[in-house]
């Protein structure tokens, strides 16, 4: 009886630190203000697909190019406030984590799967896709600064170094503790992109031929540059799979709830955005025609040491995007692994989960560094579904509108595009991957 008396305070102790730790970070986790949403959500936006955007449209044409990167703003920026609206659609009850919200509206097991899935998938693709940026831009950075024996280190090297200083970063605890990290990448990622803009026009007044037809010349070959580029203009909308999470940063008052500083974050973001992505687009394709690469800091070459500081400015910006992306999956795979080992959260959990993550993207990203074949591929396949689809059938059968109202109109709108994307855009990224694997060496 002493001895089950014993097991049973022992739990009850375990319990309540459990709680006492839980308390704790969500208090700490709740004092963000306004502008930190917008740094989080910039930063979660204008990132690795901001700079393909100018192959988007050497794939697509001039027109069909910038008619999708305007109306995916328009429709990614729709869902952002039905988002926004449904964090605490129940009074008195916040939903932190995407999947909080899908169980809620569909149900536990059909709103689980339904969401989670689609925004691990978002999240864990991000981290792959950062840490291949994060290696090409350093490396680009030491090839054009000419630094002796840093030029001819392996690609996979300076992945490695990405991963190595992941590894340090991902102990912060939570999203309110990143704030500094975000905010440095969301000033990164603008000074890059005008940078990319800048040089881009000067490079352009330089009045040498180029052309601007689409980049294949069969009809098979434009058919599948299509579908890549509309993988990439997606993967260029991905914040919606952190909206959540950075709103739950924000306090919250009968008076004053959390969406108002949210979707004043989210205007001023937003419209950082689509100055980023048209300015880059535009005079990207413009200064070099169907000629530019996948990545358009890759094809600017001169002056030599602005662009060597630009792709500094990316590595930087991959840094802090990595970390805002990666910080839901530290929490599902901590919380999941306190409810089936009945642990305590510790530094020591933390140090292991997120180690062990941060090591099995970075070894993929190794694997496979194509830049323009992951942004279709990962753009299309999952991207679509947590920024065009999943928020519209959420908010269409938590609120079921009227039938030809507006918010019917556009929601159905929304996941038609989102569906079109999410079956085309796939193929296109792994004929793109297919084609770069001819000429490569593994770890090369």
């Amino acid at each position: 009886m002493e001895h089950g008396i014993g097991n049973g305070a022992m739990r009850s102790s375990r319990d309540q630190q459990k709680e006492e730790w839980n308390a704790s970070e969500e208090e700490d986790a709740r004092k963000a203000k306004w502008w930190y949403s917008s740094f989080h959500n910039v930063t979660a936006m204008v990132g690795a697909g901001v700079l393909g955007l100018p192959f988007a449209i050497a794939q697509l044409g001039w027109v069909p190019g910038l008619i999708m990167i305007m109306a995916s703003w328009l429709l990614t920026f729709y869902t952002l406030w039905l988002l926004a609206e449904m964090h605490e659609m129940v009074p008195g009850e916040r939903f932190d984590r995407y999947y909080d919200l899908g169980v809620h509206v569909l149900g536990p097991k059909k709103g689980l799967w339904f969401v989670m899935p689609q925004q691990l998938t978002v999240q864990v693709a991000s981290a792959i896709v950062y840490c291949v940026t994060g290696g090409k831009s350093l490396k680009k950075f030491f090839e054009m600064l000419s630094v002796h024996g840093m030029s001819d280190i392996r690609q996979t090297y300076y992945i490695l170094m990405f991963v190595v200083l992941q590894i340090m970063l991902s102990q912060t605890p939570n999203f309110h503790k990143l704030k500094a990290v975000s905010s440095l990448a969301a000033v990164m990622s603008i000074c890059y992109s005008m940078v990319a803009f800048v040089m881009s026009i000067i490079e352009g007044l330089q009045g040498r031929p180029r052309s601007y037809s689409v980049r294949s010349h069969t009809t098979a070959g434009k058919t599948f540059d299509a579908f890549n580029a509309l993988g990439t203009i997606a993967f260029a909308f991905a914040g919606h799979s952190v909206a959540l999470e950075i709103q739950a940063t924000l306090p919250s008052t009968v008076e004053k709830p959390s969406k108002i500083p949210m979707w004043r974050g989210v205007v001023f973001a937003y419209c950082i955005v689509i100055f980023c992505y048209l300015t880059v687009a535009v005079s990207g394709f413009w200064a070099f025609g169907n000629a530019v690469e996948d990545d358009v800091l890759i094809t600017l070459e001169h002056p030599f040491w602005l662009i060597a500081i630009a792709n500094l400015m990316v590595f930087i910006h991959v840094v802090g995007s990595f970390q805002v992306f990666s910080m839901p999956v530290f929490d599902t795979i901590e919380t999941k692994v306190v409810e089936k080992l009945n642990c305590n959260r510790s530094a020591m959990l933390r140090l292991v989960c997120r180690t062990i993550f941060v090591c099995v993207v970075g070894f993929i990203g190794m694997c496979v560094p194509f830049f323009g074949g992951l942004l279709g591929f990962f753009g299309g396949l999952a991207f679509t579904s947590t920024s065009y689809i999943i928020p519209c059938v959420l908010w269409l059968e938590a609120t079921k509108p009227r039938r030809w109202s507006f918010h019917w109109v556009l929601s159905w709108l929304s996941i038609i595009v989102g569906l079109m994307i999410a079956c085309l855009a796939p193929i296109g990224g792994i004929r793109t991957i297919v084609v770069s694997a001819k000429t490569y060496k593994l770890f090369s």
